[in-house]
């Protein structure tokens, strides 16, 4: 999803900021904004609601609950115990990459029960991030799968948890049988400055991804938003 703001220059004391044309036309100075929209998914616990808190550069919103022994008999928290709360609608934050690109982040609920909300925080969604840990990676299969099968892009980010066993980037791709060409990258999702390197490898891969489908569907005469996955329909909705 892509969203574009024109913001004309004010003119102060009479003095104009735009430009004059040789017809004596003034033709102001625009600045033009684009917002991408990027989801943020992966298994309960991961550390989706960490990523989006620590790069977003307004205080992210939050709908997390404390979890309660009512949900115990359908919350698998295997190797999170320590976990108090959980996500039950979504994160959201926005983080500036530069000037004139901005991202909207929208984290998705880690629980089975909540998959129903996927397919509409994933519509107009440019990319994804699939946060991973290689103590439960089985976790993010149904996040692959989801983005796979509605041909979003995506990268794999590995939350290096303390005390987990490191794996190579190939050895990650190899186990989650990913398609040839999804980036495998490490990261700490505490960190601001790791997340962000995951984030600019997303827009990147995403827009090569789109370009792509672009230029076949020219050269095969099919219409660009056949081709385009984003927000389609017809899936069941997978845990992020």
């Amino acid at each position: 999803m892509a969203y574009e703001r024109s913001e004309s220059t004010p003119s102060t004391g009479g003095t104009h900021t735009g430009t004059h044309t040789g017809t004596g036309t003034r033709t102001d100075t625009d600045t033009t904004a684009l917002a991408l929209k990027i989801l943020v998914a992966g298994g309960f616990g991961v550390g989706k609601t960490t990523l989006v808190g620590a790069v977003s550069e307004i205080r992210p919103l939050r709908t997390e609950e404390r979890l309660s022994r009512a949900g115990e008999s359908v919350d698998d928290t295997g190797g999170v115990a320590r976990k108090t709360t959980t996500t039950v609608a979504m994160d959201f934050g926005r983080i500036t990459i530069r000037a004139g690109l901005s991202l909207y982040l929208f984290g998705t609920p880690g629980q089975d029960r909540f998959w129903f909300l996927w397919d509409d925080l994933s519509q107009g969604a440019l990319g994804a991030v699939v946060l991973a840990d290689t103590r439960r990676l089985e976790d993010c299969f149904p996040a692959v799968d989801y983005f796979e099968h509605r041909r979003i892009p995506f990268v794999v980010a590995v939350n290096c948890f303390a005390g987990a066993r490191t794996y190579g980037a190939h050895d990650v791709s190899r186990a989650l049988d990913l398609d040839r060409g999804t980036p495998v990258v490490l990261c700490d999702a505490r960190d601001r400055d790791s997340g962000k390197e995951v984030l600019i490898r997303v827009v990147e891969h995403a827009g090569r991804m789109h370009t792509a489908r672009l230029l076949e569907s020219v050269g095969s005469g099919t219409a660009p938003g056949a081709v385009s996955g984003s927000g389609s329909q017809g899936s069941t909705g997978s845990e992020g």
